[in-house]
């Protein structure tokens, strides 16, 4: 008898089949975003769906974010379930009062009377020499505001069960998809399968010191838990998956279990999602630490467009691990 390999597939594909299975299953799903249709979306994300389903449910429309989201938040009011698309999380703010006042808010504003089932995917990162105003990581913005969940998965079996949560979701989601991340591969089902928003995951147990991080940096905790191990430390690393809703009690019973706790991600330090998770740990879980909460994330400044600078602007594995170590030192 022969084995049956489990099947593997990038990040990119378990997209398109979250967005395939979904608008077979439901009508009232459609796309919508810049270039999404015949060109198949500037990643390629969208060429499968548009393949199958065409411009009556895959639509392109204008260069105009507010369009893109002014009007699917209509169309979500109305009954349907949009998935758009903008292109890069750096153009978000400029559909701000479409997605912050309008979409986030419509359900409260309306006594509950009104949902707005919309998913916003969008692109999020550094990596690829795009530089400042196509390279930025923008998550503690929308999740500073009430109303969105937010959602920045770090696998395709992650990205596939949560996309197909976020459509079945009745509350506006921003689903953070980073660039690095279209071409990393990974096992994944076929068929439907939903993993629960506001769930994290241990993708690697460890006593010593827990790395919380998301999205890229969940690849680059990995590597760095490699290098730990050879050093004789034990670090867990806790993808958080969803971070609005985000799953406390993961983040409290890892950090209890390790004493220690190291927050990555690649945006900007000042005002980053890092700070909100540290205030968690401060707050319910302060008696349980062995050295003081640290975090490993990019500089303040935009993210430049020489290779060799933006190599230094984004938080790799050596960074990861020399900030552990640092931790251990004192």
């Amino acid at each position: 008898m022969t084995d049956i390999k489990p099947r593997t597939i990038n990040y990119m594909q378990a997209v398109a089949e979250a967005l395939i299975l979904e608008m077979r299953r439901d009508p009232d799903i459609y796309i919508a975003g810049e270039d999404v249709g015949k060109f198949g979306g500037s990643f390629g994300v969208t060429g499968p769906v548009y393949k199958e389903f065409g411009a009556t449910r895959v639509l392109d429309t204008p260069i105009s974010e507010t369009a893109i989201i002014g009007t699917a938040v209509g169309a979500a009011a109305a009954g349907l379930r949009p998935v758009v698309e903008i292109l890069f999380v750096d153009f978000l703010p400029i559909a701000g009062d479409e997605l912050f006042n309008q979409a986030a808010k419509i359900h409260y504003m309306f006594g509950g009377q009104v949902d707005c089932p919309i998913v916003v995917r969008t692109a999020m990162g550094a990596g690829i020499g795009a530089a400042a105003h196509h390279s930025q990581s923008l998550e503690a913005l929308v999740c500073h505001i009430p109303g969105l969940i937010t959602i920045a998965p770090a696998t395709p079996y992650d990205a596939k069960g949560l996309l197909i949560a976020a459509i079945r979701d009745n509350n506006p989601v921003v689903f953070l998809e980073h660039k690095l991340l279209y071409a990393a591969k990974g096992e994944v089902p076929e068929g439907d399968y939903v993993i629960p928003i506001g769930k994290a995951d241990v993708k690697r147990e460890g006593a010593d010191v827990t790395l919380i991080c998301y999205s890229a940096m969940v690849r680059q905790c990995l590597a760095s838990a490699e290098a730990l191990a050879a050093e004789g430390i034990s670090a867990e690393v806790l993808d958080l998956r969803t971070l609005v809703p985000l799953d406390k009690e993961a983040i409290l019973a890892s950090v209890r279990k390790t004493g220690r706790a190291v927050i990555v991600h690649e945006a900007c330090q000042t005002g980053g999602f890092g700070g909100e998770i540290a205030a968690v740990i401060a707050d319910q879980a302060f008696g349980s630490l062995k050295a003081p909460v640290k975090r490993v994330a990019g500089p303040d400044t935009p993210v430049p467009f020489s290779p060799a600078l933006e190599a230094e602007f984004i938080v790799n594995a050596e960074k990861i691990t020399a900030a552990v170590k640092a931790l251990f030192a004192e």
